[in-house]
C-alpha cells in the first residue's frame, strides 16, 4: 500500500504540470508556472495579424477592378 501512494504521489506531480501545458497548447515540457505575455504585447501582436489579414482581403477585392483599368 505504501508503494502505490508514493506511485501515485510521483505520478502526481509528473502529471500536474504536463496536464497544465496540453490545457494551454503549449510544449509539454515548458515551465507551465511562466508569467503571461504583457497586455499590451498581446494586443500588439494580435493587430498587427489583423491589419495584415485586412489588407490581403482588401487587395483581393480590389484586384478585379485594377485588372479592369489596366485593359
Amino acid at each position: 500500500m505504501k508503494k502505490f501512494f508514493i506511485g501515485f504521489l510521483i505520478g502526481l506531480i509528473v502529471a500536474f504540470p504536463l496536464g497544465i501545458n496540453f490545457g494551454k497548447d503549449k510544449p509539454l515540457l515548458s515551465n507551465p508556472f511562466a508569467a503571461k505575455p504583457d497586455i499590451a504585447e498581446r494586443v500588439k501582436e494580435r493587430t498587427g495579424e489583423l491589419l495584415k489579414d485586412t489588407k490581403e482581403v482588401i487587395h483581393d477585392a480590389t484586384k478585379p477592378v485594377k485588372e479592369k483599368l489596366e485593359k
